[in-house]
C-alpha cells in the first residue's frame, strides 16, 4: 500500500463515479485529516511508494473505525485496471485493518445499480442490511436506492 494526495484521489475519483458524484480533493483534505480515517492505496504498475507521491493511485479505498464500528466510505479502481482483483485485495486489506482498529462489524453503501461493487461485497461476505430509498441523485435527476451492506468481523 502507498500514500496519496487529496488531489491525486480527487482525480481518480471523478474518473470513476458519476453516482454517487465523485467528491473533490477539499473533501478527501477533511477526510484525512479525521484521525478515524484511513487510506488504503494501489500504486500504479512498476511506481514505488516515493514514485507516486503526487500522482494518481491505481486503486483505493479510503475508511473509517470509531467506537467497534468500521465503514468503506469510498473504494475507487482505475477503470482500466478492473478485473484484476484490485477493489478485493483492498476490501481484504479494509477488514484486517478494521480488525485491527478494534471494529467488530463493517458496514459500506452502494447504489442499487451497481452490480460489479454489489458482487465484490457479497463475495468479501457482506450482505443486505437496509435500503436507502432515493438515496442518490444521478446527473439527469433520476433517484437511485442505495443498499447499506454489512458483515461482522469476528
Amino acid at each position: 500500500m502507498v500514500s496519496a494526495g487529496p488531489t491525486a484521489l480527487a482525480a481518480l475519483h471523478g474518473r470513476v463515479f458519476v453516482t454517487p458524484p465523485p467528491w473533490a480533493a477539499g473533501d478527501f483534505r477533511a477526510l484525512l485529516g479525521e484521525p478515524s480515517v484511513f487510506l488504503l492505496a494501489l500504486p500504479q504498475p512498476g511506481s514505488t511508494a516515493e514514485a507516486v507521491q503526487g500522482r494518481e493511485p491505481r486503486a483505493f479505498l479510503l475508511g473509517r473505525a470509531i467506537a467497534g464500528e468500521a465503514e468503506i466510505l469510498t473504494l475507487a479502481v482505475d477503470p482500466g485496471a478492473r478485473r484484476c482483483g484490485l477493489g478485493r485485495q483492498l476490501v481484504e486489506a479494509f477488514l484486517g485493518a478494521a480488525r485491527a482498529r478494534g471494529a467488530e462489524r463493517a458496514f459500506l453503501e452502494v447504489a442499487a445499480d451497481n452490480a460489479p461493487a454489489l458482487g465484490l461485497y457479497a463475495a468479501a461476505g457482506f450482505g443486505e442490511a437496509g435500503r436507502r430509498r432515493g438515496y442518490y441523485r444521478t446527473p439527469d435527476g433520476q433517484r437511485l436506492d442505495a443498499i447499506v451492506m454489512s458483515r461482522g468481523l469476528g
